[in-house]
């Protein structure tokens, strides 16, 4: 069941093969932490965020060679990839000459207007959407000294850099408003949203280390999702940016908007457990991050109301002195020793994951 109300109407823009706007699902997106200019590096850090299900890469391009790396980049991964541009248009232009899917910019900081001009004619020439960036702590030095870093500035900002890419002609805009704390960032797209079409990249900024920025994360793009509000996501972790993908599925999840992957229950512990069931849990929730088929499973500390109390998984495990028994659907299936719960769980979900496929002739 859906938590969420009814979704905000849009106009409908394309990043590469990915649609975004009310009329497309909900995007999760991520950004590299590598070095650019190193394209082995931030090669293998992408398929990695593909693997966990990320479907919009952003990479930096502090400078040319950045930019440039962009050509090979793209040859070796499947999902489009958006160039971040700060202050220099030149960037911008290389980028999309390399074959980057959309341009992720703040006009009010490229500077003239013959330069945003320059930017938004590549944009055209190579068919590329642009995302405005406002951040509460980038704002233009003009709307910051009479309105501060409130969420009234920053939906100016937005306004305003909206109209100079509409002025030039340009429509395939999609726009964030980014601060670090959840209040701001919520007010800000309430008030813009009745004021355009522009679809919405939600997320908080400089959220945090993972339980902060979780914890941010999750209330803030929760909030606005259920409004109705969000169109791509990103979730902000100082971490591995596989967590990040990791995270925004949940949330999806949690709202009844999207489920992707095996959803993981696991009981939170108590004097009856005998096993070392965080340890096991961690293991096959990492396992399960590549596996894409929507399947329950759990992972429980005990037998005593394991198989009872996870009797909606479809598959599950629960431990006990030296041993441990598999379940479905809270029929005991056989007894396993410990040391092999973890291996013969995942070997089980595979052949389900593998009938499942059989069955309905295609993947999940």
């Amino acid at each position: 069941m859906s938590l969420v109300d009814q979704r905000r109407s849009t106009r409908q823009i394309s990043v590469g093969n990915v649609k975004i706007g009310s009329m497309a699902q909900v995007s999760v997106q991520s950004m590299t932490n590598t070095q650019t200019q190193d394209v082995v590096a931030t090669v293998n850090q992408i398929l990695a965020l593909e693997k966990a299900g990320c479907e919009i890469i952003r990479v930096a391009v502090p400078d040319m060679e950045a930019a440039q790396a962009i050509e090979k980049i793209k040859q070796q991964i499947t999902i489009p990839i958006i160039a971040d541009i700060h202050f220099d248009f030149r960037l911008a232009l290389a980028s999309a000459t390399a074959g980057a899917d959309a341009l992720r910019i703040n006009p009010g900081n490229i500077g003239e207007a013959k330069k945003i001009k320059a930017v938004v004619d590549c944009a055209k020439k190579h068919g590329i959407p642009i995302r405005i960036g406002v951040n509460a702590g980038s704002l233009e030095q003009e709307i910051e000294q009479r309105l501060g870093t409130t969420p009234q500035a920053m939906v100016e900002s937005a306004v305003r850099n909206i109209k100079i890419l509409e002025d030039l002609d340009f429509h395939d805009i999609k726009v964030s408003l980014k601060a670090s704390d959840v209040s701001r960032t919520v007010a800000a797209y309430r008030l813009l949203a009745p004021r355009t079409d522009v679809p919405f990249h939600i997320g908080v900024t400089e959220a945090g280390g993972l339980y902060a920025g979780i914890t941010k994360s999750a209330i803030g793009i929760g909030m606005l999702l259920a409004q109705g509000l969000g169109d791509t996501l990103r979730v902000s972790l100082t971490r591995d940016p596989v967590e990040e993908v990791r995270t925004g599925y949940e949330i999806l999840r949690s709202l009844g908007i999207r489920s992707r992957g095996p959803e993981l229950i696991s009981c939170p512990t108590c004097g009856r457990c005998k096993i070392d069931l965080f340890k096991i849990a961690e293991q096959v929730e990492k396992a399960l991050l590549e596996r894409s088929s929507r399947i329950k499973v759990a992972i429980m500390g005990c037998v005593v109301n394991g198989p009872g109390e996870a009797k909606e998984a479809d598959i599950g495990i629960a431990g006990g002195y030296g041993k441990g028994i598999l379940f479905k659907k809270g029929k005991v299936i056989r007894k396993i020793d410990q040391d092999e719960l973890v291996d013969q769980l995942l070997s089980e979900i595979d052949k389900m994951i593998k009938n499942s496929e059989k069955v309905n002739g295609k993947k999940e």
